[in-house]
């Protein structure tokens, strides 16, 4: 029986992200946490409201299934509830955030064929600015779809890409921030050198990076046409920008989404 609208098992960085999401849609009473480590599962309850409780209750009562594991854990958990789901005679939906691992082996390792959603989320979307990537296997109705997406929409944007895609979305949206971190800290570690207090420093380059992202998508513009409206003949900017290509910054930028999705698929083997 359906007692919840979304049950998570696992509740990490990113699943906790997007139970923080799910219950600005969701009443709490609506979703369910549960976790390997129980006590985590049942702090982040007590914070939004939900309850919380062992992975089997999770499978057994859960409408969307979200299995928030790493993908060398999955086929483990996956055995785990595999017997929860037989018994199951409602309909349900599996849905996976496993970097690497195809619906198709989702559905083969819980043993049946089931309805599956591959996600694919980032961190952002524990404030409601992140991008959710999603594909289903076939299985799902519109009508579904629908209703998981506006559960799912305080996360951010939801965008369905094609599954034979998800690796390289992945490796750019969903590996993004870590590469956007590491570029405020350096930022702001330049702001520091050049005498700025450090709080002072860091806020000023995330405020930046946050404003520039948020002009490029109001405008639609090339990051080039933003970018040549900064740099001004003979200027600081452009004395900036020069450093950053002698040193090869956009190659290294395009290498590390790369490797990115290059470990991607090294993980679906």
């Amino acid at each position: 029986m359906q007692a919840y609208t979304f049950s998570f098992i696992g509740v990490g960085n990113m699943g906790g992200a997007l139970a923080r999401a799910a219950v600005k849609k969701l009443p709490p009473e609506q979703v369910f946490l549960s976790n390997r480590t129980f006590e985590k599962a049942e702090a982040l309850a007590a914070e939004l409201g939900c309850a919380a409780g062992p992975a089997d209750r999770a499978a057994r009562d859960g409408k969307f299934i979200f299995l928030g594991v790493k993908p060398q854990m999955m086929a483990d958990l996956l055995a785990e509830i595999g017997p929860v789901l037989a018994e199951r005679t409602d309909r349900f939906l599996l849905v996976t955030m496993a970097a690497g691992l195809t619906m198709a082996r989702i559905a083969a390792m819980a043993g049946g064929e089931y309805p599956v959603i591959r996600i694919m989320p980032n961190t952002p979307c524990a404030v409601g600015e992140g991008i959710v990537l999603c594909d289903t296997n076939g299985k799902v109705t519109v009508e579904e779809l629908d209703e998981f997406t506006d559960a799912l929409s305080g996360a951010g944007i939801i965008d369905r890409l094609d599954e034979r895609l998800i690796d390289a979305g992945c490796a750019l949206s969903g590996c993004g921030p870590a590469f956007v971190c590491l570029l405020l800290e350096a930022l702001a570690d330049g702001g520091v050198a050049c005498g700025l207090p450090r709080k002072k420093a860091l806020l000023y380059a995330a405020q930046m990076v946050k404003g520039t992202a948020e002009l490029q998508l109001a405008t639609g513009d090339h990051p080039g046409v933003l970018k040549d409206a900064v740099c001004s003949p003979g200027g600081t900017a452009i004395a900036g920008v020069r450093a950053l290509e002698e040193r090869s910054f956009r190659a290294v930028a395009m290498g590390a989404v790369i490797a990115s999705a290059e470990k991607t698929k090294e993980l679906g083997k």
